[in-house]
């Protein structure tokens, strides 16, 4: 059972994911869901899952199949993006070139291959302590921007500061990893 703190880390953290969502679909080509296109390519932020004291998430992006001229391309357009990938400061724990079989109402079945991503962040790297009493100091003087959520269970201004910075580092955090996938994918593609 999931404590409190990790129940409410993780639905901040789906906010901040929602919003970078947000903001990627009015950016780029909006798809359904939590997808969207740029050049050519879908891409996709899964829902981030807190496991022990640890929240991870997926991105994922399509490989170009339409633009490769076979399954050993498709091998080495993967592997040129895990190179690119790897050498960010932060790496996913697991990746995996992914065949997702996908059948439209039992008429016509398409088969993509996907670039998926797994990353996890441990949940006390998701706020900071200095960065909550400075924005504490600032809400006692009443020079905060923002206005605190209103969270049953949490009682403390600080506690719901945490929730805030929760959400807006997922968000940074989930930008860094899709822009560099982003730039992953057009550096490959751009070498076939």
């Amino acid at each position: 059972m999931s404590s409190l703190k990790g129940l409410l880390f993780t639905q901040y953290a789906n906010d901040g994911f929602s919003s970078l969502i947000a903001e990627l679909q009015k950016k780029y080509k909006p798809k359904k869901g939590r997808r969207f296109n740029h050049g050519n390519i879908t891409y996709e932020i899964g829902r981030p899952m807190l496991k022990s004291d640890v929240l991870e998430f997926e991105i994922s992006s399509k490989i170009p199949q339409d633009e490769l001229k076979d399954n050993k391309d498709m091998q080495t357009y993967f592997k040129k993006i895990m190179k690119i990938i790897n050498k960010d400061s932060m790496k996913p724990v697991s990746s995996e070139m992914e065949n997702i079989v996908w059948d439209s109402r039992k008429e016509t079945e398409k088969q993509r291959d996907y670039v998926k991503l797994l990353f996890q962040y441990p949940l006390n790297r998701l706020y900071n302590d200095a960065e909550i009493k400075k924005r504490y100091e600032a809400y006692s003087k009443g020079d905060l921007k923002q206005e605190l959520p209103q969270v049953a269970g949490v009682h403390t201004p600080q506690g719901k500061l945490a929730l805030l910075l929760v959400s807006e580092t997922m968000h940074k955090f989930g930008r860094e990893r899709v822009e560099k996938l982003i730039e992953a994918n057009k550096t490959v593609k751009d070498s076939f």
